[in-house]
């Protein structure tokens, strides 16, 4: 099972660590039981009409999620249909992973071949609405090919109080090389926070060691005795984050790619305490609101065409986790 928030507390370390069967099966079927008497207060994320939204409507006017658990609320549609209507300063951590624009076909109703200007403005549309909602403190990332991200992190810095923390290079499993350019081998994940970071907490890796032999891979410069022994500070380059090809892992009904649980799980570690909210504008095949739920974080998400299959998947749990041996290193 995945840690409890008791768990989480005592004692003030916790490894955040399953097999990719245990998953969170059990807490996601729980999940499921709970839409039949949803909890989830999503009356307080609404605007009420003074202005905190841009000028929407009042909460009377608000959408339906087409599932909601006692942890989050999902809906159906274009995310610039249900953020303009979300209250400001109501949610911690940010989490979008849009269509690269590179011509892949999602569902009818995604675009995903937009000249470089248009795309570019329709980020900054709904980029400038994440940042709006963010709580004092709150952070956000953005995971995108570096092509974009470059223009993409420009703007956000130029938001009011959004300040610059890591460039996270997540490299990618197998691309193929491009004629006349390096070889491209990372992802970037963005990760800035609303003025100074309200929860940031240090994740570890383990210590590398040799498949074969047991020993260290590195010699750490002489100073392998004073390593903390909870292992290593994770580093803003993941090489460590598993490529989704299996089928636990991926939707049969959707077939394009989806995200590891373990990058989500860093993003959700490092920048939430249990019971904070994260939002996801772009909900894909259901990897970060499975792991709230696992987690218990509350969720906001928004998927334009595979909001059914995401809302089957986390009703039935049918969604595996990799396998983690990060840890939380909570402070004494």
């Amino acid at each position: 099972m995945p840690p409890s928030n008791t768990e989480l507390a005592e004692p003030r370390q916790t490894a955040f660590c399953w097999g990719v069967d245990d998953a969170a099966s059990d807490a996601l079927a729980d999940a499921g039981a709970a839409e039949v008497t949803p909890t989830f207060p999503m009356d307080a994320f609404w605007a009420d009409g003074d202005g905190q939204a841009g000028g929407q409507a009042d909460g009377d006017g608000a959408p339906e999620p087409c599932f909601s658990t006692r942890r989050g609320a999902l809906f159906a549609g274009d995310c610039m249909s249900v953020l303009p209507l979300l209250r400001s300063e109501t949610v911690d951590t940010v989490f979008a992973d849009p269509p690269f624009n590179i011509g892949k076909k999602y569902g009818k109703r995604t675009n995903d071949n937009r000249a470089d200007d248009e795309y570019l403005d329709w980020c900054r549309e709904w980029l400038a609405e994440c940042v709006r909602v963010l709580k004092p403190g709150g952070a956000l990332f953005l995971y995108n090919l570096p092509r974009w991200n470059v223009e993409l992190g420009a703007f956000i810095g130029q938001q009011d109080d959004m300040l610059f923390r890591h460039w996270i290079a997540v490299e990618m499993g197998a691309c193929m090389p491009i004629a006349g350019r390096l070889h491209p081998s990372h992802y970037s994940l963005l990760y800035y926070t609303k003025g100074k970071p309200k929860t940031f907490r240090r994740v570890r890796t383990p210590i590398a060691l040799c498949r074969h032999c047991g020993g260290d891979i590195k010699d750490y410069g002489g100073h392998r005795n004073k390593l903390n022994p909870k292992g290593i500070t994770l580093k803003d380059v993941w090489t460590d984050v598993p490529p989704v090809r299996h089928a636990k892992y991926k939707s049969g009904d959707r077939k394009a790619n989806a995200l590891s649980t373990k990058l989500l799980e860093r993003v959700v570690e490092i920048s939430t305490e249990p019971g904070d909210v994260v939002l996801d504008p772009f909900g894909g095949s259901g990897t970060t609101f499975a792991v709230c739920e696992a987690k218990d974080r509350r969720w906001i998400g928004m998927e334009l065409d595979f909001a059914d299959v995401v809302a089957d998947r986390l009703r039935s749990g049918d969604l595996a986790h990799h396998k983690n041996t990060d840890v939380v290193d909570l402070p004494e």
